[in-house]
């Protein structure tokens, strides 16, 4: 047990540092969810589109944080347009979060030109903190960490402007707010679009952490978001919009500790679906269960 938690601790710095990275999919998955009540899934493709359009910019030479807002942007095209086929197509917000997912499977292909490019040569956002004090590890850490942070102030503050506030009536109740007089399509179109953006940009860092991008790297990216979401949600609650926010990092940085852990633990990495599977259901389940529990214990005593 104690070499279990020897492996463990020591792979804490890279697990944390890809958590970080990895909670802005999470974001991306949270806001369509549960602000915009719009279950969607096209950040299984957004995630390696950003990834596939930061590595082509570095090849081009293009600077790190600009090939990183390139990939932004793109995540955000892919959300509107999940969004416009949705509400011009009146098809459901699944299957048109499908439909985009599948078509960026070609376009990333398109885009790359190959399956995977390596990107060992090119100067990447990570590089500019090599500093000799600082790990590479750490410097993952305290730079997704900042950006982390910059993100849920910029989405609190936003929230809590005009636009913001309208975008949270459409989730709440859509036909109340248009039947205010709000444009209920433009608060989706970019709820939907700053969410793929988002998938993006966490691809972007990815590919510059890992050095390498791949075309599956978006492969049950998606599940693995819901699982920390429902971690996160369980721990801060969602009572308060700064709680909400906060809940996809926190929930990203305890779902992949417990995933490192089940690795450390000697659980093949083939069966880590399996946990993710199990986290799930158990986020999912548990609060009915303890809300049942009461209900049980009362008809127990009514029958005694």
């Amino acid at each position: 047990m104690l070499e279990v938690f020897s492996v463990f601790w020591a792979l804490v710095p890279v697990t944390l540092a890809q958590s970080l990275i990895l909670s802005f999919v999470v974001l991306g998955v949270m806001i369509p969810f549960r602000i915009l009540s719009f279950p969607n899934l096209t950040s299984e493709g957004a995630y390696p589109l950003g990834g596939a359009v930061c590595a082509v910019a570095l090849l081009a030479g293009v600077p790190a944080f600009l090939s990183i807002a390139l990939a932004f942007t793109a995540g955000f095209l892919a959300g509107t347009l999940t969004a416009f086929i949705h509400l011009r197509f009146h098809i459901h917000t699944l299957l048109a979060g499908i439909l985009v997912t599948t078509m960026l499977y070609s376009v990333n292909l398109r885009i790359l030109g190959k399956p995977n490019i390596p990107l060992f040569r090119e100067i990447k956002v990570f590089d500019y903190l090599a500093f000799p004090f600082l790990s590479i590890n750490a410097g993952k850490i305290l730079l997704a960490g900042l950006l982390g942070l910059l993100f849920v102030l910029t989405l609190r503050f936003w929230f809590n402007t005009e636009r913001g506030i309208v975008m949270r009536a459409v989730g709440d109740n859509s036909d109340m707010a248009e039947a205010q007089g709000n444009n209920v399509n433009r608060s989706i179109f970019l709820g939907i679009g700053v969410a793929g953006g988002c998938s993006a940009f966490s691809g972007s860092l990815m590919v510059q952490s890992q050095s390498f991008v791949d075309v599956n790297m978006g492969l049950g990216i998606l599940i693995n978001a819901l699982a920390a979401l429902m971690i996160g949600e369980a721990i801060t609650g969602r009572e308060r919009l700064l709680k909400q926010l906060a809940a996809p990092f926190i929930g990203s940085i305890i779902y992949y500790q417990l995933i490192s852990f089940c690795l450390a633990a000697g659980l093949a990495p083939s069966d880590l679906k399996i946990a993710t599977g199990i986290f799930v259901i158990a986020m999912l389940a548990g609060p009915t269960l303890i809300q049942k529990r009461p209900v049980r214990m009362a008809h127990e005593k009514i029958r005694e």
